[in-house]
């Protein structure tokens, strides 16, 4: 689908993050290139030009603007932050305070700024979370609470009962009628996805940008009856290995089991998209048509915007009846790269 350069000016003006890595626009009377999303005055329309990619620009001797830095991606988790997590799944007992931190050559303020942008918590929150998570699931397979509790690295039980209460709202003696939900971050070449899984499957994986992810967690919360904290969950190993497969363009179909969360007729819906292959396009209507109601496009539409698991539940493969693309929760310029990787890889 080309995209009119009238059409990315007015994206670019009205700052459309729905068009980031869609097109970069460049400024003849500077010289620079920026994103979509770039804050900075806009030029004049006949001042300006649009590339497809960072380094035709870079080629024809365009900078990339100093404010929306075009060369990044403001969204990837930096390896320093990647070798803390790694720490704290490998062992959830570790207490790092800002001392720690700075041993490691990072800056405590920096480190917190991050958690509390990606994560909404600190980074002390964000440890803690980890290891109750880690003692919430000790519990569950029968360990005691004064095991589980300096086994996690507590001081004391009566801490260990306080923070435990704090996070999921009763006493880690009352916690098997409760159910946990692990979250995990996860790099792509399009983006951090969150990952959301329970014991039988992925029932959540969304780009961490999409505006509608905090709204999709508490309902995932509030049907299963469940607590969504940071943690490790034996279908993350899967879903890791084959997304990246997917993106490698070496797996056309995942195995990872799912647990969706939705309605009945939501579920028919999303049963209905996973049977689309790889590589190719169906329309709302022929999503109705083969529900065996041909009236249900609204419905169809609507039920796969409540699709909370992206790319292996494959809501990116519909399009409009006359061929355009349609809105996609993660960004029309993530379901036009989805699809084209599919074709690249098919033909």
């Amino acid at each position: 689908m080309e995209i009119s350069d009238q059409i990315m000016y007015e994206a670019s003006f009205n700052k459309d993050s729905s068009f980031e890595g869609i097109f970069w626009m460049a400024v003849k009377t500077t010289g620079i290139f920026c994103r979509p999303t770039c804050t900075a005055r806009k030029p004049k329309f006949e001042n300006v030009e649009f590339f497809s990619n960072t380094k035709d620009p870079i080629l024809k001797g365009y900078r990339p603007c100093k404010v929306c830095k075009p060369l990044e991606n403001p969204d990837v988790t930096p390896e320093h932050i990647k070798k803390l997590l790694q720490e704290i799944a490998e062992d959830p007992s570790l207490k790092l305070k800002d001392y720690d931190l700075v041993k490691r050559g990072l800056e405590p303020v920096t480190v917190r700024r991050w958690f509390l942008k990606h994560h909404g918590i600190t980074f002390h929150t964000f440890q803690r979370m980890s290891k109750l998570n880690t003692a919430f699931k000790k519990l569950q397979q029968g360990e005691s609470v004064t095991e589980v509790a300096f086994e996690t690295g507590y001081g004391s039980l009566s801490g260990f009962n306080e923070s435990f209460k704090n996070i999921f709202g009763v006493s880690p003696k009352n916690n098997r009628i409760e159910k946990i939900i692990d979250l995990k971050r996860i790099e792509t070449m399009l983006g951090t996805m969150i990952a959301c899984a329970d014991e039988n499957g992925i029932c959540l994986l969304e780009f961490s940008d999409r505006k509608a992810l905090p709204t999709e967690l508490k309902s995932i919360s509030k049907d299963l009856n469940a607590n969504i904290v940071q943690g490790e969950n034996p279908h993350f190993i899967t879903l890791e290995k084959e997304l990246s497969e997917y993106f490698e363009g070496r797996r056309t179909a995942f195995t990872v089991p799912l647990s969706p969360v939705g309605t009945s007729f939501q579920k028919q819906v999303w049963d209905i998209l996973q049977a689309i292959p790889y590589g190719t396009t169906r329309s709302y209507q022929d999503q109705a048509d083969i529900l065996g109601n041909p009236k249900s496009v609204r419905a169809v539409a609507n039920a796969n915007g409540f699709n909370k698991i992206s790319i292996i539940i494959p809501c990116h493969r519909v399009i409009g009846s006359n061929g355009q693309l349609t809105g996609y929760g993660g960004g029309i310029w993530r379901k036009q790269k989805l699809l084209e990787l599919e074709k690249a890889i098919l033909f």
